[in-house]
């Protein structure tokens, strides 16, 4: 009889580990009929809080996300009013040189840092900073929801995303997607090879040319700062400015 019980207790502890197995081997994916996939894969989901899956945020994490920091001139240009590809890549190069120097010059050393040029509200001007330690992420957001860059206050979180392989469009790397800024994953932003110069970082292509590490990974900027414009003056510290305004 004894025997039978401890059987009995292996048994139902096989299957619970089994049934264990199977939810860790779906987390995130299609299957998870729980959690949503999106939100796993891209930190951010077009349904947002009307999503029937569960997105969980992280407690810890590499990665931030800036949520809508990069405006983007040709997202808000004015009706008749063209830019031109030149002034569209300087303004880009500028907006990342500023937040790349003030990322790691405050919070850490940086191992990617990536921003959205998609059309879609869920990704439209995200801003994806994976931090070489989770301590130097947490330090950051918390600095952050403080802060205001450009005159706009910045909202920064943790997100689930580590590998933006995953998380990329392949067909976008490609010059290949067909459903363009609307897509659903992640269409990076690519530097100048000046900027990249100047900042000692290089862009990777996730799928052509990925490499463990990402943009900057171990490689830092090679002391090169030229050209970033007083980045300074576009942070601002929201307690600051709000003393500011009172005198």
């Amino acid at each position: 009889i004894h025997f039978k019980f401890e059987l009995s207790n292996y048994n139902e502890y096989k299957s619970y580990l089994s049934m264990a197995e199977f939810l860790a081997s779906i987390f995130g994916t299609e299957k998870d009929r729980v959690n949503c996939p999106f939100y796993f894969k891209i930190g951010a989901c077009c349904h947002g809080e009307r999503c029937s899956r569960q997105h969980n945020r992280p407690t810890f994490s590499q990665t931030i996300l800036l949520l809508h920091m990069y405006q983007n001139p040709v997202h808000f240009q004015k009706q008749g009013v063209n830019f031109s590809e030149e002034s569209i890549q300087k303004h880009f190069d500028e907006f990342y040189s500023d937040i790349y120097c003030e990322m790691e010059d405050k919070y850490g050393p940086i191992d990617e840092l990536n921003v959205c040029e998609n059309l879609g509200d869920h990704l439209i001007g995200n801003v994806y900073c994976k931090f070489r330690y989770e301590e130097d992420a947490q330090k950051a957001v918390d600095a952050l929801n403080n802060r205001w860059y450009n005159g706009q206050p910045i909202y920064a979180e943790l997100s689930p995303v580590t590998d933006f392989r995953e998380a990329s469009c392949r067909q976008h790397e490609l010059s290949e997607c067909s459903r363009g800024g609307f897509c659903n994953f992640m269409h990076i932003k690519g530097l100048s090879r000046d900027a990249e110069k100047s900042l000692g970082v290089r862009n990777v292509k996730h799928f052509t040319d990925w490499v463990r590490g990402g943009r900057g990974g171990g490689g830092g900027r090679g002391g090169g700062r030229a050209g970033r414009g007083g980045y300074r003056e576009s942070f601002h510290d929201r307690d600051r400015d709000r003393q500011h305004r009172r005198h």
